[in-house]
């Protein structure tokens, strides 16, 4: 005979199984959204019916229209240039080339996507205090940070959407103007370079909200982030070339070993700028024949074949540039939800 408690534990999972309204409260428990996705969905609707949005996807798609046509106009003495390891790789001189009229595209991102962040986020947190909504959100059964994921998280799909139409548009230009079809490392190499920028993006997007929950003020705090923005897009490399020119000697006076030693430490110093680190690591996956991102010895050059490099190699070369951008948004984040949880929310 079969024990009692199984015989009934079986017989109560059986009928509970079998209850029409317990399946219908777990499909109904799994069918409804969470309170994050609901604030993200909600953001993403404000962002694309903002005017300031309207006018960067304007500004960036006329961007992205001057270099496409200076690109395609040069593309043929592009391809045609035998001293050029990386000119079979067609959709990444679209990308690449220019005749000097214009800056190529990804020269553009690094200065426009600074904007669009900025734009995205200067005054997530500070406006809705203003206005007298965040009081009445915060009464509402949500978490803190999840207010702070969405502002985020948001501005980044809109982010990642728009590159990656502007991308996907590349490719069938191009496959409508040349006929020439897409290599899988082509395509690779244009997708990582997607998901590059909108990380690059998504540091300013995470400085500007930081700005907005340490500012009550929206101008403040715009003011504040394009002020950063200048800093390192101008200023930085001038102060780092004078600091390092007053406290080293001059390199003319240097033997060859102290010479590589001194450039390192100035590109390891220019690397803290985001758009350095993101210009390297473009740079390494749109144009495949570079091999490295510092200076190189005679002996290291000697006997190098210029070559393409695979794309796990280049991807190799550029992780420190990504863990790089990576750590900055996290500390970002991290200064802006230390700020926020200690925050006073009430007028």
């Amino acid at each position: 005979m079969a024990n009692p408690a199984v015989y009934f534990n079986g017989l109560f999972s059986g009928r509970l199984n079998n209850s029409g309204w317990l399946k219908s409260i777990v499909n109904a428990a799994a069918k409804r959204p969470s309170a994050l996705g609901i604030m993200v969905r909600k953001e993403i609707a404000d962002h694309i019916r903002s005017w300031r949005f309207i006018v960067l996807l304007v500004l960036l798609l006329l961007t992205f229209v001057a270099t496409m046509y200076v690109s395609l106009t040069n593309l043929q003495a592009a391809v045609a240039n035998e001293n050029d390891p990386d000119r079979l790789y067609l959709y990444l001189k679209l990308l690449t080339t220019s005749d000097g009229s214009l800056p190529t595209f990804h020269i553009f991102v690094s200065f426009l996507g600074a904007l669009l962040g900025i734009s995205l986020g200067f005054d997530a947190i500070n406006a809705e205090q203003n206005n007298g909504t965040l009081t009445r959100l915060m009464a509402q059964p949500v978490y803190r940070d999840h207010l702070l994921l969405s502002k985020f998280l948001g501005a980044l799909a809109i982010v990642f959407v728009l590159f990656l139409s502007l991308a996907l548009l590349m490719i069938g230009a191009g496959l409508l103007m040349t006929g020439v079809p897409l290599e899988p490392e082509e395509f690779f190499r244009i997708m990582s370079f997607v998901l590059l920028s909108v990380l690059y993006v998504g540091f300013w997007l995470a400085l500007s909200i930081l700005f907005s929950v340490k500012f009550r003020q929206a101008t403040t705090s715009a003011l504040t982030a394009i002020g950063v923005w200048l800093f390192f897009t101008i200023f930085y490399r001038i102060v780092i070339s004078m600091v390092v020119k007053g406290f080293f000697p001059d390199p003319v006076y240097l033997s060859e070993a102290d010479v590589l030693w001194y450039n390192n430490l100035l590109l390891d110093l220019l690397r803290l700028a985001p758009s350095q680190l993101y210009t390297d690591a473009t740079t390494t996956l749109l144009m495949p024949s570079v091999r490295s991102l510092g200076p190189l010895t005679v002996e290291q050059m000697s006997g190098a074949i210029p070559k393409p490099l695979p794309f796990r190699e280049s991807l190799l070369i550029v992780w420190p540039q990504v863990c790089g951008l990576v750590a900055a948004i996290a500390v970002c984040f991290a200064l802006t939800y230390y700020w926020f949880m200690r925050r006073e929310l009430r007028s």
